[in-house]
């Protein structure tokens, strides 16, 4: 289904990250260039790449672009060097854990790499890390066909959809989470429409999620967030499915905002709540949700909209990028290892752990 590179590496350690910039579209359709940690930062923080696997990778390559600026240290310093720009770079946004996870993962072959190799050189180290942050970037390409093979059979034939946000390829290396599942009932031959909330207050659902389902010819019809309920009450939706940004040991999920809602409305319909995410974005070190960080925005994204001023300057904002859903509102979690139905605490230690 995907005719375009969310994000590639270019070149060979020397080399950058090409990213397509999401602010963008869907008006125009253009590349980024990330040649510096700081240009990553930039892009990550404002969201030209955005969706939890997406980050997770582009910091994978991330640690590729701050291994250039070792050049002239000797390994160990080297590997110091990296893991202070690692750190750096974790702190471009909280809530998505694939971000921590890849740059966790990034630095321990980091040091793998100087047990096997002692006295091998800064040059080497920068082709072992950059073979490291490609197996993130196929992994994730896989992770998104198991999980569009696992969730496909959920997807009912001729009937009708609902999701929030982007979980499609644009939010992956791949296919999405959420939208792989829509892409492989496309490919068995299933009628698929799919109502498409324009998620506030940044409209990742009007222009991304649409953008992408018009691309692979799929029925889509674009929604305002506060029509999801009228839908369920009209018999329009027999499911619902989003992706996730972190999900808790206990199975509580962080999506984007407006999420939590649509999962009680879900319930009150006796609507189907599907979940898509790789197991990478679970953190079992997180217990529940409640403990789950929630990035807070700058007021500007709501008090305007595409640079148009809509209320009044100085109003007070609340504007969390995310919510949480509790685990008892969610019917299943489709992971690329398998489904978790009716999430708990010891089902989802059980697939992880296999």
């Amino acid at each position: 289904m995907k005719t375009f590179k969310t994000l590639q590496w270019s070149g060979g350690i020397d080399g950058c990250l090409e990213l397509t910039d999401q602010r963008k579209l869907p008006g125009e359709f253009i590349t980024k260039k990330c040649k510096t940690v700081e240009q990553l930062y930039d892009a990550i923080k404002t969201l030209a790449v955005r969706g939890a696997p997406a980050i997770g990778v582009a910091a994978g390559f991330g640690v590729c672009l701050a291994a250039q600026e070792t050049e002239k240290l000797k390994l160990p310093d080297a590997i110091k060097r990296i893991k202070e720009r690692a750190d750096y770079l974790s702190k471009s946004r909280p809530t998505a854990v694939n971000l921590s996870w890849a740059l966790e993962r990034m630095n321990k072959a980091a040091e793998n790499f100087l047990l096997i190799d002692p006295d091998g050189t800064v040059a080497k180290l920068q082709k072992y890390l950059l073979s490291e942050a490609q197996k993130i970037y196929n992994e994730d390409v896989e992770m998104c066909r198991m999980i569009g093979i696992n969730g496909e059979s959920f997807i009912p034939d001729g009937g009708a959809i609902l999701t929030h946000c982007n979980a499609g390829a644009l939010a992956t290396a791949g296919d999405g989470t959420a939208l792989a599942v829509v892409f492989e009932a496309q490919r068995k031959g299933k009628k698929i429409k799919v109502y498409v909330d324009e998620t506030r207050p940044l409209l990742q659902g009007a222009r991304l999620t649409t953008w992408e389902l018009k691309q692979a010819g799929i029925d889509v019809i674009l929604i305002c967030d506060n029509m999801a309920g009228a839908l369920m009450k009209d018999s329009k939706v027999k499911a619902v499915f989003i992706g996730a940004d972190r999900i808790a040991a206990n199975g509580d999920v962080a999506n984007k905002i407006g999420s939590y809602s649509l999962s009680v409305l879900a319930k009150e319909h006796k609507i189907p709540f599907y979940v898509a995410a790789p197991s990478s974005t679970f953190d079992l070190k997180i217990q529940y949700g409640a403990q789950i960080p929630i990035e807070q925005r700058k007021p500007d994204e709501v008090l305007k909209f595409m640079d148009v001023q809509i209320a009044p300057q100085g109003t007070n904002v609340y504007n969390p990028a995310f919510d949480v859903t509790p685990a008892e509102n969610i019917t299943a979690i489709i992971t690329e290892k398998g489904v978790i139905k009716c999430p708990t605490k010891e089902k989802i230690k059980k697939l992880i752990n296999s």
